[in-house]
């Protein structure tokens, strides 16, 4: 038997139309596979719309946040069977190719140290910004190749990978938990691969739009070099993040926001504390990404 795969989809419940079309296109998927795979939709604290009878339909009493709510889905897929690779998919993206897990499937099955793939994210007019191309001074999004992290819009994750680094950090609620999560995966030995034939079609937007973004984003980087960077770097990372985000000259809101959740993030623990070994660091920085940047 191969590589089997399960489907986890968050949603807030204002994305119906999106939604369904998603779900469309998981279902031609399956159709030219031959293949079911399982579906989770789960509703962020909110009602469900009426959806299809071969998903599941799971309603969480509040909403997890992003980690979270991959969690639960996590937890879900566990109940129904032996599942090899989580398949998670923004409620608002769409699958255009029908080949997408196929690709997924014989990507883990060659590659038994394949731990995440992310997906290539573009608009309807097959565009794709620059911030979706996980790798650093490269905005070719056509390349494919061994990266440091993820998108979270659209990724595979290897179960036995989960097993082994843990789940997402709730904690987070948004922003950056690709990050942490793949530094512990790299930290453990498994490879990040982002596949420019993995197609995730997905509206263009601007996350900086609201200031929930800047304090979340701030709070989270500080959070995740407390959490994983050996002490040494920890400075040099909120730093170049700091002078980063100044440069980048974000509206005063967003500012006020970012500095606010900057100290939130200095003042708060977010344990565990396990930092990374420096033979990570140096694989990290090999791949053109070093943990400081």
């Amino acid at each position: 038997m191969g590589v089997t795969l399960g489907v986890v989809v968050l949603t807030m419940g204002d994305r119906q139309k999106e939604l369904h079309a998603l779900l469309q296109s998981v279902a031609a998927q399956e159709a030219q596979e031959g293949e079911s795979v399982k579906t989770v939709v789960l509703g962020q604290g909110v009602k469900l719309p009426e959806l299809p009878t071969w998903v599941d339909a799971v309603e969480l009493p509040e909403n997890l946040g992003i980690p979270g709510g991959r969690n639960a889905g996590v937890e879900q897929l566990r109940k129904v069977g032996d599942i090899d690779v989580l398949v998670v998919l923004d409620d608002d993206g769409l699958l255009p190719q029908t080949d997408t897990f196929r690709l997924i499937r014989e990507a883990f099955e060659q590659n038994p140290r394949l731990g995440v793939v992310s997906f290539r994210i573009a608009d309807e007019t097959g565009f794709t910004q620059r911030r979706h191309v996980p790798r650093f001074g490269s905005s070719d999004p056509l390349r494919s190749g061994e990266v440091t992290t993820f998108l979270g819009g659209g990724h595979a994750i290897r179960m036995s990978a989960i097993d082994q680094v843990g789940d997402f950090p709730a904690a987070f609620f948004y922003a950056h938990e690709e990050t942490d999560f793949a530094w512990r995966a790299l930290d453990a030995g498994w490879e990040i691969h982002y596949r420019a034939d993995m197609v995730l079609q997905h509206p263009r937007t601007d996350p900086a739009r609201h200031t929930t973004y800047y304090r979340l984003t701030a709070r989270n980087r500080v959070w995740l070099a407390k959490r994983h960077l050996p002490a040494v770097l920890v400075p040099i990372y909120l730093t170049s993040w700091a002078l980063y985000t100044l440069v980048r000259r974000p509206p005063l809101s967003g500012l006020k926001a970012w500095w606010s959740g900057f100290f939130e993030g200095v003042r708060s623990p977010c344990p565990p504390r396990r930092p990374m070994l420096w033979s990570t660091v140096w694989r990290m920085t090999r791949l053109g990404r070093p943990p400081v940047i």
